[in-house]
């Protein structure tokens, strides 16, 4: 079941959030790990110069009396655990957070104390015993550095918050709509469109795909349309051929009758379909063979000129050659470029009025030749220029075949010069009539 841009966009934000609280997660493990090593470790800090410090106070008083104040001015020793004893391990000052002993009572120094000899002339004088944290000490320690941490992660959450909005409408949003759209065009809506926003990756990216989606919708569009054209291309002498058969088959008409030869004729004009199809599909798919080799482009149109004399003349249309300048030698195939003039000068006086104009210049250009088969007749709208190359266009939108053709030589044309690295546009002239302009290189 396709899911909407809604639900796409929530499972989007759902990664999201999972990644931010796994990284919360894994933060709060850390801190977790390190306040639980501390809290069970019985490592106890030194006291630096405090041992230096108690022996010269004990030399220069000569006893222990008012040694509370070498304490009092050492802040740091207000995280420590130390005990001060005599010579006799008897207490004479007692710093432990909740101490249980009094001054005078004996202690006992315990396995994991830490003891520090304190002599004064070369004689003991007294111990100072640093003792582990206790429980309390570190629960508090421990409270000490829970809070700051849940505050930053109060605020590095919210900070989130906010992040994931931010890349919810800058990312998340139109990710989303590519996604939509990807799995729209899957499903054969090949008319699906993404709204360019969001960074530029994500906008090229739109962009490219609104292209792909056009692209494919026009091929899709085409390819219908060519079915469509085939279809009623080859039902017209698919019927006479039928008709005129079964009128043979049912004793109506004559075996070797003038309606034979209009089967026959019907024939032709398949098979003529059929050709034009197959070198079209070869020209598009890049497939088909060229012989390329100097050719003299002037010969090759003065030949196809003379081809058409004739049908001209019935016509009374004027054909001409007027123009040839320069050096018309083209590295071109000379049986595809004959089909080329052949196409474009029989498609002008095809659609041209009697009594009308044809004539055809050729010249050299920078890199090559250009070469242009005009006509003075109605010209075209300028809407249907874009589509005069496409496959069966016909200027009679009903398709009626008035004029003969299947409709597929200007497609063919242009595909034969732009195989063979050349160009071909269509315009209206000033004066009145058509222009189509090729432009080949040397």
């Amino acid at each position: 079941m396709q899911s909407s841009v809604r639900e796409i966009r929530q499972r989007l934000l759902f990664l999201l959030l999972r990644a931010f609280v796994i990284v919360l997660f894994l933060s709060f493990l850390f801190f977790t790990f390190i306040i639980g090593y501390f809290l069970t470790s019985s490592s106890t800090p030194t006291p630096f110069p405090l041992v230096s410090t108690l022996e010269g106070y004990y030399l220069a008083k000569g006893n222990w009396a008012g040694v509370e104040s070498v304490f009092d001015s050492m802040d740091r020793l207000d995280s420590m655990s130390t005990l001060l004893l005599d010579s006799e391990h008897r207490i004479i000052l007692d710093r432990r957070p909740d101490p249980v002993s009094i001054a005078g009572s004996s202690y006992a120094i315990q396995e994991d104390d830490v003891v520090f000899d304190l002599t004064a002339h070369g004689e003991q004088a007294g111990y100072l015993v640093i003792t582990p944290y206790s429980v309390s000490q570190r629960f508090g320690f421990a409270r000490a550095i829970i809070f700051p941490i849940g505050i930053i992660s109060a605020i590095l959450a919210l900070f989130l918050v906010v992040v994931s909005t931010l890349l919810m409408r800058r990312f998340v949003n139109p990710l989303a709509d590519v996604i939509y759209a990807a799995n729209e065009v899957a499903s054969g809506k090949l008319n699906a469109r993404i709204p360019t926003e969001g960074p530029q990756d994500l906008r090229s990216l739109s962009e490219s795909f609104n292209e792909m989606a056009t692209t494919l919708e026009r091929t899709d569009r085409e390819r219908r349309d060519m079915l469509a054209d085939v279809a009623h291309e080859l039902r017209t002498p698919l019927s006479v051929i039928r008709g005129r058969l079964e009128g043979i088959v049912d004793g109506i008409y004559s075996e070797n009758g003038p309606q034979v030869s209009m089967a026959l004729e019907q024939t032709y004009v398949l098979q003529r379909l059929v050709d034009d199809l197959h070198l079209l599909t070869l020209a598009e798919t890049r497939q088909l063979p060229f012989d390329k080799r100097d050719v003299n482009i002037g010969d090759v149109i003065e030949r196809v000129l003379e081809m058409f004399s004739a049908e001209a003349r019935e016509k009374n249309i004027s054909l001409s050659f007027v123009e040839k300048n320069g050096n018309l030698t083209t590295f071109v195939d000379p049986q595809r470029f004959e089909q080329i003039i052949s196409n474009l000068v029989g498609n002008a006086i095809r659609y041209v009025r009697e009594g009308s104009k044809v004539w055809v210049t050729a010249d050299e250009t920078a890199d090559g030749s250009r070469i242009t088969v005009n006509d003075n007749g109605e010209g075209l709208p300028a809407e249907d220029l874009p589509y005069i190359f496409d496959r069966f266009w016909r200027k009679e939108k009903s398709r009626a075949r008035l004029s003969g053709g299947t409709g597929l030589g200007l497609a063919i044309t242009k595909q034969l010069i732009e195989a063979q690295g050349g160009t071909i546009e269509a315009k209206n002239l000033k004066e009145g009539g058509l222009q189509v302009a090729v432009e080949l290189k040397k």
